[in-house]
């Protein structure tokens, strides 16, 4: 699975845009622009303490998304048959000589890259 960081990432970039604009604005501050609690604090004129509860509803909200949607796990499911099916396709391919099955290979690599992108 994903490290927490990469989550936390991945949980604001698919589902970011189901939070309050003042969630949005807390979370990057945090987690892109690695401001403190304090700082974030004193930029919106509240309690530390309410910057830390903002996060932490915002993070939670983020979490209840993905429990019902399952986008990240479907996400890394794809990525992980992705580069099984590839490394079928790289053992085909050592042991095919015919042209024409190469060239199918090779489509089948095209289509793949695609997804990937």
């Amino acid at each position: 699975m994903v490290d927490d960081i990469a989550k936390a990432s991945l949980l604001y970039d698919f589902y970011g845009a189901l939070l309050t604009e003042k969630q949005r604005q807390v979370m990057a501050l945090y987690h892109e622009e690695n401001l403190s609690l304090s700082e974030i604090a004193s930029e919106f004129g509240i309690s530390r303490q309410a910057v830390h509860d903002t996060l932490k509803k915002a993070e939670q909200a983020l979490e209840e998304y993905e429990d019902k949607l399952n986008l990240i796990d479907k996400l890394v499911k794809t990525e992980d048959a992705i580069t099984a099916i590839d490394r079928e396709i790289a053992q085909i391919s050592e042991s095919l000589t015919d042209e024409r099955a190469l060239e199918g290979l090779g489509r089948i690599k095209a289509i793949i890259g695609s997804l990937e992108e």
